[in-house]
């Protein structure tokens, strides 16, 4: 049976390994240090920085306190093999926004109705809605923004309204795009980020290089991103 020290330095070994190859000009730099440089760019290890540092440690008390060829000072607890194995897998297979939030986006042209728009709100649910003149994307209406736009005009039909009546209404930073290689730990932080300068997005718009113009793969909102522990 494999001990745990033995696993618990596999999975060390692979996790410096995925450092050193990220870090490419600066291999060999050590452990603690490439963490901590790594810590600026990689949502991932920012995220686990503290429980890396942690590994550290107990790597350097396992491999140079060993009694013998054999024994070692201490074994790990199964919690903590448990713990690094799973942030390993984090490092070196990160979960990615596609396939992760990759579905079918319900979308409309300028020039579609206000009411065929509440008509999918009422068959699917759905409450927000990137629109877009022919290929080119024009703003991604929401709830609020129909409802600023409701509050305004309560006498006017929503078959007579045209959408790009309704973007004006709309916050034009009330989304953000993101391309599909991006780790959902990316999209996280873009939510947090913008909360911390006073702005709340709606949603991530997914595409293949994260440009607006590009074909929609998936869409992520604050909702789904609550999940993301």
């Amino acid at each position: 049976m494999e001990r745990n020290s033995d696993r618990f330095i596999t999975a060390f070994n692979r996790i410096d390994k995925a450092l050193d190859s990220e870090l490419e000009s600066n291999k060999g730099i050590g452990f603690s240090k490439a963490v901590r440089i790594l810590t600026k760019y990689n949502p991932v290890i920012r995220r686990y920085k503290d429980d890396l540092l942690e590994f550290a440690e107990l790597r350097n008390a396992i491999v140079h306190n060993r009694i013998d060829i054999v024994q070692v000072i201490a074994e790990p607890h199964d919690s903590i093999v448990e713990q690094i194995e799973r942030i390993e897998q984090e490092i070196t297979k990160p979960k990615l926004v596609i396939p992760q939030f990759e579905k079918q986006v319900h979308s409309f042209e300028i020039n579609d109705s206000l009411s065929s728009l509440l008509d999918a709100v009422e068959e699917k649910g759905y409450s927000k809605f990137p629109v877009y003149d022919g290929e080119n994307f024009k703003g991604l209406v929401t709830e609020n923004g129909i409802t600023k736009w409701l509050s305004e005009n309560k006498e006017a039909s929503t078959k007579e309204i045209l959408l790009h009546e309704i973007l004006p209404y709309q916050k034009e930073n009330n989304h953000e795009f993101i391309n599909k290689t991006a780790s959902i730990y990316e999209a996280v932080e873009l939510f947090k980020e913008n909360i911390g300068k006073g702005n709340r997005l709606d949603a991530l718009l997914i595409t293949n290089n994260g440009e607006k113009n590009e074909k929609l793969l998936g869409i992520i909102t604050a909702w789904d991103i609550m999940g993301v522990q």
